[in-house]
């Protein structure tokens, strides 16, 4: 079930679309993407619904200010170098967006870049890079997540998700996860964990609450919570033991 879930619903957002016929700019913030095939994109309409979504549960993380997105690599990849990212359609229409120095940026509301079906539009490859929500509480350390950021995450990623795949796809999962909530269904009375990338590689994740811990299942940088398990709040953290940095020969 876990696995037939996570392949159709984000299906979508790891599938190489055509690149979007770019404007001829060259201007220091243009993205460039004239020469990369299969650039990372979005839908602009897709990031609104994440938008949407996040301001629809925002009770889950509320001291979050804004919705961010974040440049991950994927698959062994190291960081993007200069990484660009914009809003842009088919004609003349270019938006520039601010990344700061962790790669995540915010992506503004911008009747224009609805009207023209505009993209958000990545110059870095998608078999190597993608463009993921990224929900942190401020003030909490750089190897601790709260619980109700990631389920807000996990909100927001199914919202673009569900914008980006065929309707018939997200009708058939919806009856076969019997919700529409595919961040907290349950099958047999189980919780289905979900993933979730850190950082850097870690060796192990801890769920804290109050006088109670839980030891979850950690593989290589990518660490798992069942989020549907209202047993535990939204103010429980997660506790990451980073990997020890390798050793300089």
């Amino acid at each position: 079930m876990r696995t037939i879930m996570l392949a159709c619903a984000l299906g979508a957002l790891l599938l190489a679309r055509p690149a979007a016929a770019v404007p001829g700019v060259d201007e220091p913030d243009t993205v460039k993407v004239n020469a990369i095939r299969n650039p990372e994109i979005h839908t602009y309409k897709a990031v609104l619904a994440g938008l949407d979504s996040f301001e629809e549960y925002h009770a889950l993380a509320p001291k979050v200010p804004e919705l961010r997105f974040r440049i991950r690599p994927r698959g062994g990849a190291g960081l993007p170098e200069q990484p660009r990212v914009r809003i842009e359609d088919d004609h003349d229409f270019i938006l520039p967006l601010d990344l700061d120095a962790a790669n995540r940026f915010s992506v503004p509301r911008s009747e224009a870049a609805e009207d023209e079906n505009g993209e958000v539009v990545l110059n870095q490859k998608r078999k190597l890079y993608r463009i993921h929500p990224d929900v942190r509480t401020p003030g909490l350390p750089a190897n601790v997540r709260r619980l109700g950021d990631l389920r807000l995450e996990c909100k927001t990623m199914i919202a673009i998700a569900k914008e980006e795949i065929p309707l018939f796809w997200v009708v058939a999962i919806n009856g076969l996860l019997l919700t529409r909530d595919w961040c907290n269904f349950t099958h047999k009375e189980a919780m289905p964990d979900w993933g979730f990338d850190s950082d850097v590689p870690i060796v192990g994740a801890i769920l804290q609450e109050g006088n109670r811990s839980k030891l979850l299942k950690t593989d290589g940088d990518r660490f798992s919570v069942a989020l549907g398990d209202t047993s535990w709040g939204d103010d429980a953290l997660i506790e990451l033991e980073f990997a020890p940095a390798p050793a300089n020969p």
